[in-house]
């Protein structure tokens, strides 16, 4: 007999049958638990899927426990769906800018909701085979789904069986944090789980709670497809933690889009009137009331770490997630913990390279892997992206580093002004008087794409000059990371080397 209860199926399509099929079959029979395992991983997402599939590779005998669906946020709820509608609000985009390209629309362009998610869908039942129980268990995984309790410092319980283990991963992610907003649970609202598994309607009014990465994507997403969107944020601009030149950016952009941005409000309650939601809230003192369809909260990550009894467990925890040390060991020395909840770095791409760092640490003698020696970058998606590794320039003058700046804004780039997209700009904070990068950020259409050079620059003591001295191909925007280089070459030409050049060429001239 089935032995888990799978996440309600919605819409009950053949899409997300596929899905479930291959990530949380309603008919898996959990195995026979072993007499041991080397690792023991909880949590069927990004962290928890390399683990296991790393440890099971290198020939250990592996455990992977899932309570709800393989895949995690990832594949089911996060990058996968939103990258895929954003997708389709990106072409609404370009025909609302056709025009200017000398392109002209006999009528206007028309979204079919319901074919922009069912698009979604079908792409991530396509993904889902890599994520599959089946997929797993061929390679020699035992998969079991159920929620996983520790019983004490090496054993754990799931579905009645009991796993004794040599070393053990929490992976188990996080979910999107609630907000205390009275009146808000009795209203309703959306996250991004419940709106990539149970929203198939278009809201014709939406409140978007939270303007982060997750907000302000969703809020352009939704606008370009035709939904008049509200963005409510406590902070006084959008997308607080990126370098505030960026985030202007992407606000004019929203703005040019339609979306209102209602920043510096605190939202007081919300009550439901039949369908419709008002939102009330103070700003500059005064209070208003919003009406709409839908609230979408996009305010932050809660870590799984609740029902894991990991106090028998001997680990430590807290409201941010299992404490970890730069290794990624737990206070128990048998365990260690990966992805989000862990880590202040919730992206997909971060949580692979924790569970890689766990593998060499858990798994063999010898010097440890750290976290700290990563060099982590990272992307907000909206049009245009923005794209960041390293320092900003206020935590180096936070932490007492000196720096120097160089900017090259996107218009000076013959690409960008090729292809009409030229907000935006590449800076670039390296240490001062030298060619050493300790930061950047990107604004420009497919800055996530860009980002990368500078990523592996930084990783390997690459400095700007080794940029320069790398031919890039032309036209592209990245040809502006280059031009970086040269604005750090010409700091180089100093009065008394001029002089001396001048000196040279005037002696070479006959």
């Amino acid at each position: 007999m089935p032995n888990h209860t799978p996440p309600a199926l919605h819409p009950a399509d053949e899409l997300n049958a596929r899905l479930f099929a291959n990530c949380a079959p309603p008919d898996w029979v959990n195995p026979t638990a072993a007499d041991g395992y080397n690792l023991v991983v909880i949590g069927g997402g990004s962290a928890g899927l390399v683990a296991a599939v790393g440890a099971a590779g290198l020939g250990a005998k592996v455990a992977l426990i899932e309570r709800d669906i393989l895949g995690g946020d990832c594949l089911n709820t996060g990058c996968i769906p939103s990258k895929t509608i954003i997708r389709s609000a990106a072409v609404m985009g370009e025909m609302a800018r056709a025009e200017r390209y000398g392109i002209h629309l006999d009528s206007p362009p028309r979204v079919d909701f319901a074919a922009v998610m069912r698009r979604m869908r079908r792409v991530r039942a396509d993904l889902s085979q890599t994520d599959s129980a089946q997929r797993f268990t061929d390679l020699g995984i035992d998969v079991f789904f159920g929620s996983a309790q520790f019983t004490d410092r090496n054993c754990l319980e799931v579905d009645g069986q009991k796993l004794r283990f040599t070393k053990a991963v929490i992976a188990t992610g996080s979910r999107a944090a609630r907000i205390p907003i009275p009146g808000l649970e009795e209203a309703g609202f959306l996250t991004n789980e419940s709106l990539f598994f149970q929203l198939t309607e278009q809201p014709r009014r939406l409140a978007i709670v939270g303007a982060g990465p997750i907000g302000c994507e969703l809020a352009q997403t939704f606008q370009r497809l035709g939904t008049q969107v509200t963005l409510l944020e406590v902070a006084p601009q959008i997308l607080i933690r990126e370098d505030r030149d960026a985030a202007q950016i992407v606000a004019n952009s929203l703005a040019r889009d339609g979306v209102e941005m209602l920043l510096g409000v605190k939202i007081q309650k919300v009550r439901a009137a039949g369908d419709i939601k008002a939102v009330l809230y103070e700003l500059n003192g005064e209070t208003h009331e919003l009406e709409v369809d839908e609230i979408l909260l996009g305010a932050g990550r809660t870590p799984n770490v609740d029902s894991l009894n990991l106090e028998a467990a001997g680990v430590e925890y807290t409201k941010k997630g299992v404490t970890v040390d730069d290794t990624l060991q737990t206070t128990n020395s048998d365990i260690y913990a990966a992805g989000d909840v862990a880590l202040k770095y919730q992206f997909t791409h971060t949580a692979d390279a924790s569970a890689r760092i766990v593998l060499q640490n858990a798994l063999f003698p010898g010097p440890k892997k750290k976290f700290s020696d990563l060099v982590i970058p990272w992307a907000t998606f909206t049009d245009p992206e923005i794209a960041h590794v390293g320092l900003y320039a206020h935590e180096a003058e936070e932490k007492g580093i000196e720096i120097d700046t160089y900017t090259v804004p996107l218009d000076e780039s013959d690409r960008a002004l090729a292809d009409g997209e030229t907000e935006g700009f590449v800076k670039v904070h390296t240490a001062k008087g030298s060619d050493k990068i300790l930061g950047a950020t990107i604004v420009a259409p497919h800055a996530g794409e860009i980002i990368s050079e500078l990523t592996l620059a930084m990783t390997h003591n690459l400095g700007l000059k080794a940029i320069v001295d790398t031919i890039h191909p032309y036209p592209t925007v990245a040809g502006s990371i280059r031009r970086v280089g040269d604005l750090y070459n010409r700091t180089r030409l100093s009065p008394t080397v001029g002089k001396a050049f001048s000196a040279w060429f005037n002696w070479q001239r006959v």
